[in-house]
């Protein structure tokens, strides 16, 4: 969005926008508040979304509050990234039934609805991106991912709310939404009115937006104005100063290849609980193991994939026992792929800086302060 041009869309037309990608055949996915969080569900009209919301984030810490205003995307994201919608934690592989003597298998069908995806945060954009390279172009991609990433379209949006544990900026992820989106919204700052700046980042979002200004009734979708585009640079540009975390990331993949030993390590082992909050809410983790389960009877059985972490002791075990028992060696585990040898693996970072990890921590561990710790030791 460095050259922004586009269509500034008041809230009407942000409610046509979403009339017409379910009329052609998306369920719309977007942020609305539930049990006081701000969660993904299916939503078919601006009245959805989390009007007038903001949130606090620190360490183990998450607290919705009145923003005083009437924003609709002033919030942060939520424990939810995009990443069960596109793979998700429980998923039947294939099942099998005894005929008589004969064995049957079929293949699981792949459920794979049409989604839009509305409200995408660059750092969620970019865990995408991430999962794109790992699942779907690698030699044998998964079918199952790719079938539903080429069934979705993307509508992302600037973040102007940074949180306490957001360091998109250090990791270069954020906060304006640069590639991998379909359409990409700024909400314009206007007490009496409001504006989303609104550009196309592909052919189909071009064809979107350009049915979208056809059929547009009154003043719900205007041309954008110089001051418009200004003002979207300058939305971008404020939230990158309000980063309520940073990550150093000079040398970091040598750095911690160097620390293998580094008695940080058992100090974080000694607050970490091993609970696997931190890769279940992680955008980009991607880990699995599979449950075999059959019927009392023997006669039918399936095989399912479930989401799995590298927390526990038994994903890493192996005939005779795990290869990392202690909790510090799964912490430098998880800590070191996701920052080091992810690197060497897809050629990128495992982390976009979402800070998830942080804020649903029960222990309030903050993996910026764990390697700002190891790098001290080494000044």
């Amino acid at each position: 969005m460095d050259d922004i041009r586009g269509t500034v869309l008041l809230l009407p037309g942000l409610q046509s926008l979403i009339d017409l990608l379910r009329a052609r055949g998306w369920a719309v996915v977007g942020p609305t508040v539930r049990d006081g969080v701000v969660v993904h569900a299916e939503i078919e009209s601006v009245d959805q979304l989390p009007r007038g919301v903001g949130d606090l984030q620190d360490g183990g810490s998450y607290r919705l509050r009145h923003r005083g205003d009437e924003k609709l995307f002033g919030y942060v994201g939520g424990p939810q990234g995009w990443k069960s919608l596109l793979f998700p934690s429980r998923e039947l592989m294939w099942s099998g039934r005894r005929v008589g003597t004969e064995v049957e298998v079929e293949p699981a069908v792949v459920d794979a609805p049409r989604l839009a995806l509305f409200g995408v945060r660059s750092c969620d954009l970019h865990a995408i991106g991430i999962h794109d390279q790992v699942l779907a172009k690698r030699a044998v991609p998964d079918p199952a991912y790719v079938t539903r990433r080429e069934a979705t379209f993307i509508v992302a949006v600037t973040c102007s709310d940074p949180g306490g544990t957001c360091f998109c900026v250090s990791m270069g992820t954020g906060p304006v939404p640069d590639r991998g989106f379909d359409l990409a919204l700024t909400e314009l700052p206007d007490q009496d009115v409001h504006r989303f700046l609104v550009v196309p980042g592909s052919d189909r979002g071009e064809e979107v937006l350009e049915e979208l200004t056809t059929r547009a009734e009154g003043d719900e979708v205007l041309n954008a104005a110089r001051a418009d585009r200004a003002a979207a640079r300058e939305v971008g540009a404020a939230a990158a100063q309000r980063m309520g975390r940073s990550l150093n990331t000079d040398g970091l993949r040598d750095l911690l290849y160097a620390n293998a030993a580094h008695p940080q390590w058992d100090d974080v082992a000694s607050r970490c609980l091993a609970c696997t909050n931190c890769t279940l809410v992680c955008p980009t983790c991607f880990c699995t193991s599979v449950d075999d389960v059959s019927d009392l009877t023997g006669s039918t059985t399936a095989r399912w994939r479930v989401w799995d972490s590298c927390f526990t002791n038994d994903f890493s075990y192996l005939h005779g026992g795990s290869v990392r028992p202690s909790v510090s060696s799964r912490y430098r585990q998880w800590a070191t792929h996701k920052l080091a040898s992810w690197v060497d693996q897809f050629g990128t970072s495992g982390c976009v800086g979402c800070g998830r990890c942080i804020t649903w921590c029960p222990a309030a561990i903050d993996i910026t302060a764990e390697v700002a710790a190891i790098r001290s030791g080494e000044d």
